[in-house]
This record gives C-alpha cells, sequence and structure tokens, in this order.
C-alpha cells in the first residue's frame, strides 16, 4: 500500500502537483516510516513548494535512515542553498559525492557553493565597519565536517511561549518551558539556523526551528536548561540590530557610533605642552549633542534614542518586543505589561492596518 501512494505521488510530482504529491508522500511515511526514499522523495516535493526547512528535515531523516542515499544528500544541500546555508550544503555535497562519485550534480553544486561562499565573505567584509568584528572569521564547513549539520525537524502546534531581546553582540531567546529535564532538550545551531526539541512526557515533542534574522557563530552559542525556561545565547557573526528574531522580518541596523567615547578612549603621548582635559572635552561634546535642534524625523529619532540609552534592560526589551511585534505602531518601556502578551499592531488615528500579501 505504501509503494502504491509513493507511485501516485511520484506521478502528481511529474504533473507539477506538488501539494498532492507531499501530501501522497507523507500518507505512505505514516504506513512505512523506516523508508528512506519516502523522505528524499518529499523533500524534492518540499523544495518546490518552496518549503526549505521542510525540506532539509527531510533530508536529514532519510540521511539517517539510509547514510548511502545520494539523492538524499543532494535535496539537502539544493535546499540548503535555497536557505543561503552555503557552508552547510556545500558539506552535504561533498558527503553525497563520495557516496555517488559518477554523479557530476554534486561538483556542479558544489562549485556553485563556493563561488556563493567567496561572494558572501567579500560583501560582509566591505559591508562591516573595520572596528566591527567581521563574521569571516566564522569557520566554514569542509569535507571533514560532512557529518548531518543542526537543522529544523518536522513543525509541531507550539506548546510553549518564547521571546527573545538582543544586546550588540547577542541575541538572547527564552523558551518557557517549566519543569524540563535536562537531557529532554536538544538545542543546535546553524549559520542561520536555530534548532530547539524538548521531549515531553506524554506528548509528542517540541520543535522550534526559525531561520534566523542574521547570521550567528554556532561555536560561540550556548543554553541553559532552568527550572522554569531554557535560555539560548546566540553570537551575532555581526554586531547589527536585528529587527526581528526569524529571517525577512524588517531591515538590520547598524549600532551608533558613540563619539564621546571615541573621544576618551585616544592616545596620551609624552608632550611638554599642557595636556589636555579629555573629560571636560567630553562632556563638552555630550553638551553639544545634547542641545543640538533638530526638526521633523530627525528630533523624532534623537528623543527615542535618548529614551533608549538612558533605559535599562528591562526597558530595552519592552520597546524591541513591542516595536517589532507591532510592525512598528506602538514604543512601549513597561516590560510588565507587554512582555507577557504579544503586542498588537495599532495604526495612528484615520488610518487603516492593512496586511501585505506576498
Amino acid at each position: 500500500m505504501a509503494k502504491e501512494l509513493a507511485e501516485k505521488a511520484k506521478e502528481a510530482f511529474l504533473d507539477d502537483d506538488f501539494d498532492v504529491a507531499a501530501d501522497l508522500y507523507s500518507k505512505a511515511i505514516d504506513l512505512d516510516p523506516s523508508c528512506a526514499s519516502f523522505f528524499a522523495d518529499r523533500a524534492q516535493a518540499n523544495i518546490k513548494l518552496l518549503n526549505f526547512t521542510e525540506a532539509v528535515a527531510d533530508a536529514n531523516k532519510a540521511i539517517e535512515l539510509e547514510p548511502t542515499l545520494a539523492k538524499a544528500y543532494l535535496r539537502k544541500g539544493t535546499a540548503c542553498m535555497k536557505l543561503e546555508e552555503y557552508a552547510t550544503a556545500k558539506a552535504a555535497l561533498e558527503k553525497g559525492a563520495s557516496v555517488a562519485p559518477n554523479e557530476s550534480k554534486f561538483e556542479k553544486m558544489i562549485d556553485e557553493c563556493n563561488l556563493l561562499i567567496a561572494e558572501e565573505e567579500k560583501d560582509l567584509v566591505q559591508q562591516v565597519p573595520p572596528t566591527l568584528p567581521s563574521s569571516s572569521t566564522t569557520p566554514l564547513a569542509t569535507a571533514a565536517d560532512a557529518a548531518p549539520v543542526p537543522s529544523p525537524a518536522p513543525p509541531a502546534k507550539p506548546m510553549f511561549r518564547h521571546e527573545f531581546y538582543q544586546k550588540p553582540e547577542e541575541v538572547v531567546v527564552t523558551i518557557f518551558a517549566k519543569g524540563i529535564p535536562k537531557q529532554n532538550v536538544n538545542v543546535e545551531f546553524g549559520d542561520q539556523i536555530l534548532s530547539v526539541v524538548i521531549d515531553v512526557a506524554g506528548e509528542e515533542a517540541y520543535h522550534f526551528q526559525p531561520r534566523l534574522f542574521g547570521k550567528i557563530i554556532p561555536e560561540k552559542c550556548r543554553y541553559e536548561v532552568l527550572s522554569t525556561k531554557v535560555e539560548i545565547r546566540l553570537a551575532k557573526a555581526e554586531i547589527v540590530t536585528w529587527a526581528s528574531l526569524e529571517y525577512g522580518k524588517g531591515q538590520a541596523l547598524l549600532p551608533k557610533p558613540n563619539v564621546a567615547s571615541a573621544v576618551s578612549q585616544r592616545p596620551v603621548y609624552p608632550s611638554s605642552k599642557p595636556g589636555k582635559d579629555w573629560d571636560k572635552l567630553e562632556a563638552e561634546v555630550k553638551k553639544q549633542e545634547k542641545d543640538e535642534k533638530l526638526d521633523g524625523d530627525a528630533a523624532m529619532n534623537k528623543f527615542f534614542s535618548d529614551i533608549y540609552q538612558s533605559a535599562d534592560e528591562d526597558m530595552r526589551r519592552a520597546m524591541n518586543k513591542s516595536f517589532a511585534e507591532s510592525n512598528g505602531t506602538v514604543l512601549s518601556t513597561n516590560w510588565k505589561e507587554v512582555g507577557t502578551k504579544k503586542v498588537e499592531s495599532t495604526p495612528p488615528d484615520g488610518m487603516e492596518l492593512k496586511k501585505w500579501e506576498y
């Protein structure tokens, strides 16, 4: 019966009916969950449906069931490239090439990965100021690292609430899972993917696998299982402000340079001339910034910037969360008010909130 469903799925795929194909492969998997080929073929259908994270999860399952299945590595490499996870894609393709050395597709895609990785590194070097750490220090995957890389698992119904806040160099994600044993929590990090799996007794496992807003440094990331929550710290590859936790929601912003700090850290050299009072100079710079007269949007931006700079940690978390969740229509400094609920969008009077259709 499972093979018959798989044959029908293949026919639907050839007819470009990818939704039907994915559904039929799912039914075949329900009947025979040990067949690696079913997972690899469903991964191909998910790629056509642009469900790339699900495709990676299916490919990983196929590889787990049958490590010599060449098409599983090909599917994983393809999906990871679509997700711009080029190092992960390259590692999978190199493993696939070792399994099927006569398959020319692997070599072509590996060459493409190398080109994209080089372009990505070049762009990062050009975009990041010299005073900020560059993500080019992040080690790239090689053939020696060809073991399966952390990737999303199939989606499940959320059972735990999560939230995040950020600092210049890291993003802190909190999952409110109370009383979960440490051994039941598995957290893995990719270049731009976070994978969290929590086993819950008597229920389906909790999965949280977002594609992150920006790239991270996996080896510097860490997590801690506490009595009331799981706290995950993501080390940013670039010191930029994330507009959201997940990819594609808003635009990253470079932090504003601290002029006063730069002035105060100037080196002092021996001189016969009277030394400058750097503390006084710093105070003058701050006074000039404070007294600067701005108009329109510039004045408004400076107003909110001053609030954020003088705010404590909870106020900053409240501002980031309310602004991101409300699509820029709400800015709250009360963490007790916004920390326990989602902040809904509130358009100005006389305006109507509309959702964009992609």
